[in-house]
């Protein structure tokens, strides 16, 4: 925690009136004058209900698995972090908004979260307004490159734009050359389809049809006829929970995985995709394709799943880890626990130092008063001035015969790109 009850107080009910005066203000306790009590406070906003209630579960996992390695790293600045104060974005901007009152109240110093851009916009004005940090480990709409967040908004997800240049590396690596798009009309969907449109045109393929579509109608049949009368080589889908849907109209219009090329990205790579869209025969999306931000080594999976036994997904698990951790090392950089001191650390536990991987290596670097660049569960990370990674590793996914998720390969990209 930082700052006085009454500076919080005040700057959080400012923020709140212009975010959405009906959800009221939040008041933060705590914290002395000097900046911070010596204590990392942790809150998430995460879905636990609504349309990508499936990402809850790796991303809530990974931060308490986080904390449960820091903690068990001697803390940061010599103390436990305490239990975090859970919230559920919930697929719906009001709620998102509220549950981000209830733990900037709580006096997080640090929110993670929320998954969706959607979301994450809906809320970012009132946590970083209450100058506290906000870091997501699944945020991908490029509209967060450049957004005015008083250097307190951070992501260990790849902008978009890096998605795309890997996501046309494989589109026209299998020799396509008209492109259906179909995306979901939201700041994910709409940035995507942008991204990946112009670097497939750039790339000298044709875009023939790139359209989105509202994620609750009743009639993805429409889409799916549009792609058909689109006469594509290939059809890219840009969806989360409704692409089942979206993928069984394709198939019953005669676009599927048995008829083009079909490719999804990070948010249709779900291990149960198959199954969802055609229980009877999970082939039918055999050789279906996608991008996603890499979900890290085996390494660091079997650690999480032997931590949350029965978890499913690893969907951003590791950026989300990640996350956490480059807070937890920038507030030891710092040697302060206040947001907007420790904030000016985080883009350098990053970048240009003596490499490390876990938070007690790096810890113990910084202890010793050398500069460290911590390379993630998610890979490298190497932030950007704009709190974003300029480096990612992508996993190239597929769907086999039977219908099972596989990692074909792993490309990394730069900004420099």
């Amino acid at each position: 925690m930082r700052a006085s009850a009454a500076w919080r107080t005040a700057v959080l009910a400012s923020a709140t009136a212009l975010v959405v005066a009906a959800c009221g203000g939040a008041e933060r306790q705590g914290g002395g004058d000097d900046g911070g009590d010596g204590v990392l406070d942790l809150g998430y906003v995460l879905p636990e209900t609504g349309q990508l209630a499936y990402l809850g579960p790796p991303q809530i996992e990974s931060v308490k698995f986080a904390v449960k390695e820091i903690n068990g790293a001697g803390g940061v600045l010599g103390q436990p972090i305490p239990e975090v104060v859970a919230a559920d974005e919930a697929g719906q901007a009001r709620t998102a908004v509220q549950s981000a009152n209830r733990v900037l109240s709580a006096g997080a110093d640090a929110v993670i979260g929320a998954a969706a851009s959607s979301m994450s916009l809906a809320v970012v004005d009132n946590v970083t307004g209450s100058g506290v940090v906000q870091c997501s480990g699944s945020n991908t709409a490029a509209e967060f490159t450049d957004y005015p967040d008083n250097g307190l908004y951070f992501r260990t997800a790849p902008s978009d734009d890096l998605q795309a240049t890997v996501l046309n590396r494989v589109i026209t690596g299998d020799g396509n050359k008209r492109v259906a798009i179909a995306a979901r009309a939201d700041d994910y969907g709409r940035g995507l389809l942008a991204s990946t449109t112009k670097a497939l045109e750039a790339a000298g393929a044709t875009v023939v049809l790139g359209e989105t579509y509202d994620p609750e109608t009743k009639d993805f049949d429409r889409i799916a006829r549009r792609i058909r009368a689109a006469n594509p080589d290939a059809a890219v889908v840009v969806a989360f929970e409704e692409g089942v849907q979206v993928l069984r109209s394709m198939i019953e219009a005669g676009v599927g995985p048995r008829d083009i090329d079909v490719y999804g990205a990070d948010g249709l790579r779900r291990a149960e995709l198959a199954s969802s869209v055609a229980p009877n025969d999970p082939g039918v999306l055999a050789g279906m394709k996608g991008t996603a931000p890499t979900v890290g080594n085996d390494e660091y999976g079997e650690r999480l799943r032997a931590s949350a036994p029965g978890l499913k997904e690893l969907q951003f698990a590791p950026q989300v880890f990640d996350c956490v951790t480059i807070i937890a090392l920038a507030v030891e950089a710092a040697q302060s626990d206040d947001p907007t001191v420790f904030a000016t650390e985080i883009r350098d536990v990053t970048a240009n130092g003596e490499r490390c991987t876990s938070f007690a290596d790096c810890k113990g670097l910084l202890d010793q008063g050398t500069d460290i660049d911590y390379d993630g569960a998610s890979g490298p990370l190497d932030f950007v001035e704009q709190g974003e990674p300029g480096k990612a590793t992508f996993d190239v996914y597929t769907y086999d015969g039977s219908g099972t998720l596989r990692t074909v390969r792993t490309e990394e990209v730069t900004v420099a790109n």
